[in-house]
């Protein structure tokens, strides 16, 4: 018996980048916050091209993964964050 797949809308796949992209700004260290936040963009430009709805599904579903392991991972990181900023954090 085949199931319906729930294709999310543009609305949700868009809150979704915003959100990936606001838990990236919360890492302290500057390497991983820009890494994550390129990672993000990265992912959403190769998913672009996807016409099935079945395939957007599953990569709206591993987006929505890889957001709560970013604030987790977030939480994480700010609790063992090094004193000292990054070179890339000082501003002049």
């Amino acid at each position: 018996m085949a199931t319906a797949v729930q294709t999310p809308s543009r609305r949700e796949i868009i809150s979704l980048f915003r959100s990936l992209i606001r838990s990236a700004r919360q890492f302290p260290d500057y390497n991983i916050r820009e890494y994550t936040k390129r990672r993000t963009i990265e992912a959403f430009r190769d998913n672009k091209t996807l016409s099935e709805p079945s395939s957007i599904a599953a990569a709206f579903a591993d987006g929505k993964s890889q957001l709560q392991v970013a604030k987790r991972q977030a939480v994480v990181y700010s609790l063992y964050a090094p004193k000292v900023k990054s070179i890339m954090d000082i501003k002049h």
